[in-house]
């Protein structure tokens, strides 16, 4: 099933290339499972990502929206020549990494935290006024007053 090819139905789906594209990338497998990551629903329009990032400082990660797309990257700087360790094993990976996550309309991120090698994302959904539902009055003819005019009179019908 990972190796369906969906091109030949790009012909057939004018105007929906974001949707061909979620489902031809739903498609491959993730290239990394790095760092680990929770998504959590705290709230009713409040959203938590959390991604384990040790060994990594502040000034190492980025937190970026762009559009809908919300990407956290990491890259430790170059190690200094004053960096004297010598690892007999080295299990914590410091690696480069980026993880982008794709937000619904009205979700925006609203802060960032590091606490003990997780970094939290809140994330919040604002619906505008104009985008929430709303109640529309029912009136039916029967309720409203016919006006006759004739000749500059006014009568009620």
């Amino acid at each position: 099933m990972r190796t369906v090819d969906f091109s030949p139905l790009y012909r057939s789906i004018v105007g929906f290339d974001r949707l061909a594209d979620l489902m031809d990338s739903a498609t491959k497998a993730e290239s990394q499972g790095y760092p680990p990551y929770n998504i959590q629903h705290l709230d009713e329009d409040e959203y938590l990502i959390e991604l384990a990032v040790a060994g990594f400082g502040e000034e190492d990660l980025t937190v970026e929206v762009q559009g809908n797309v919300l990407t956290i990257s990491g890259r430790i700087a170059e190690k200094t020549e004053t960096d004297t360790r010598r690892f007999i094993h080295r299990g914590i990976a410091e690696r480069a990494f980026e993880r982008r996550f794709h937000l619904a309309d009205h979700v925006e991120v609203s802060g960032a935290d590091l606490k003990n090698g997780m970094l939290s994302v809140n994330l919040l959904r604002q619906i505008p006024d104009a985008a929430k539902p709303r109640n529309i009055e029912i009136t039916s003819a029967s309720k409203t007053k016919a006006t006759l005019i004739e000749g500059g009179k006014t009568e009620a019908a």
